[in-house]
């Protein structure tokens, strides 16, 4: 009691604030310390080697009476740790192998172009000056409406979107009674079933663009931390209906993503999948589309579902390595919001495997991407402001600026700082 004492006595003295590991000579002094209350902020570590406890103090008489208390064997700050990276270099702290292949994320001029198309220095979206601000957040949630994901993948796995009631529950059985049985890892609305593995490729490839694992495999993506809805609605051939699309885009507001990535097109304005649209829009939902490949102004020929008016469209163009409009994407000064790298993109593809794809539909998950970024540094931003800051802050160029509503490429740093 009288040890106790001196820390009691310490409570009334001048006052700093930290936080302190302290390590008791015996597993009694350690319990005496948890059950005085003079100890309201002490709690118990529950280590295998010693009897532990943290600390927390605002006077440092406290921590000095600590120290001379001949039950205590140390007291020691609770410093900060931090993971190292594999190796140091221009990468900074990614790891992945293949990152030097991603110039859509870090353009050296080297890794952008070839021969007769050279590449641009810092034509990228500024991924490792936005890392510096935030990789992301396991709570953010983004669908890829798309031919499906391959959830397996070993640059994946880790963050995709899990149904742990599903996962959890009887096989054949709707668990969480949200209408579909044993859904997992998504839906397949091409083959209305509860398996949305890819067969074609292009969903995984997006996937792997917005959310691939920072994880000394492969390739790294816009971000660390994230969760991949995978819907399905086309089939392995790349095709599907409006019927497909909706129910996909209803299924996704039902499981509560935060952005729709959608590297899809084609037919003309259609009621039923506007409407979807519109109610992702009323949950908060953002809704990124590629503006399309089809070499048109999408002010004068219109690109759904780029094209829908509702504020929650994001409608991205593609951009090559110098920086230049790729040659095969749809543009428009109004109807075109920002561009992005979208030519000769390197990401994941189903069984593992890696490879390189060029269209709107690369474009497009690089911005999806960076919309989750903003996210996870701010969670209440709406659609529209989300919109609003991509197109305000995207770096205008000379290249670029008779081709969209921002007159430039996206900057995810810029995104982030403003």
């Amino acid at each position: 009691m009288k040890k106790m004492a001196l820390l009691s006595f310490a409570l009334s003295l001048p006052v700093f604030s930290a936080e302190y590991i302290i390590k008791f000579k015996s597993t009694k002094a350690l319990d005496s310390a948890l059950s005085s209350k003079k100890f309201e902020t002490i709690s118990d570590m529950k280590l295998s080697f010693g009897s532990f406890a943290k600390f927390e103090t605002q006077n440092k008489a406290v921590i000095d009476n600590l120290k001379s208390n001949p039950e205590v064997e140390y007291v020691v700050e609770n410093d900060p740790l931090y993971a190292l990276p594999t190796y140091v270099s221009q990468n900074k702290d990614v790891a992945d192998p293949d990152f030097s292949k991603q110039w859509g994320l870090k353009n050296t001029g080297v890794n952008s172009g070839s021969i007769f198309t050279p590449g641009k220095e810092g034509e990228d979206i500024n991924a490792e000056a936005a890392w510096e601000l935030t990789k992301g957040d396991q709570s953010i949630k983004i669908a890829v409406i798309d031919t499906g994901v391959d959830y397996n993948h070993i640059d994946l796995k880790n963050n995709i979107m899990v149904n742990e009631a599903e996962l959890n529950g009887e096989e054949g059985v709707d668990d969480d009674e949200n209408g579909y049985i044993d859904d997992v890892y998504g839906y397949d609305f091409s083959a209305g079933d509860a398996d949305p593995m890819d067969g074609h490729g292009h969903g995984t490839h997006c996937a792997g663009v917005i959310g691939a694992m920072h994880n000394e495999t492969g390739i790294a993506g816009v971000m660390q931390y994230v969760q991949i809805l995978p819907i399905k609605f086309l089939s392995d051939r790349g095709r599907g209906t409006t019927e497909g699309a909706i129910k996909s885009i209803d299924y996704a507001i039902s499981r509560g993503v935060d952005v729709m990535s959608n590297s899809w097109g084609g037919g003309r304005f259609n009621e039923a999948l506007f409407d979807a649209i519109k109610a992702a829009d009323e949950a908060g939902i953002v809704f990124v589309a590629a503006a399309g490949n089809s070499r048109r102004n999408n002010d004068t020929i219109d690109a759904y579902p780029a094209n829908y008016e509702v504020d929650n469209i994001i409608s991205v163009g593609a951009m090559d390595g110098a920086g230049n409009k790729a040659s095969f994407s749809n543009y428009g000064s109004e109807k075109v919001h920002v561009f992005a790298p979208g030519v000769n993109i390197y990401s994941t593809v189903q069984n593992d495997a890696y490879k390189s794809m060029s269209g709107t539909s690369m474009a497009c998950p690089h911005v999806s991407g960076v919309v989750g970024l903003m996210l996870s540094q701010n969670a209440s931003l709406t659609p529209t402001e989300i919109r609003d800051v991509l197109v305000n802050t995207s770096i205008e160029t000379d290249s670029l600026g008779d081709y969209s509503l921002s007159k430039g490429r996206v900057d995810a740093s810029e995104a982030l700082s403003n």
